[in-house]
């Protein structure tokens, strides 16, 4: 038998902003990251690796 539960957050309105910066800083560096990927095609390199892409977003952040 399998269980399963169902529940809902009620976050407060800090953990909400909180909540909210996370998401948006995580948006942000796919987008980014997704960015470099396609410019990195167009220009007909080999797509970067997933270390050198982080460390290269995390430099420009």
């Amino acid at each position: 038998m399998q269980l399963r539960y169902s529940f809902r957050l009620y976050p407060s309105a800090g953990q909400r902003v909180a909540l909210a910066r996370a998401f948006g800083c995580a948006r942000v560096v796919y987008n980014d990251a997704l960015r470099a990927r396609e410019t990195a095609r167009s220009e007909g390199m080999p797509f970067p690796r997933t270390g050198d892409l982080s460390k290269q977003l995390i430099t420009e952040a």
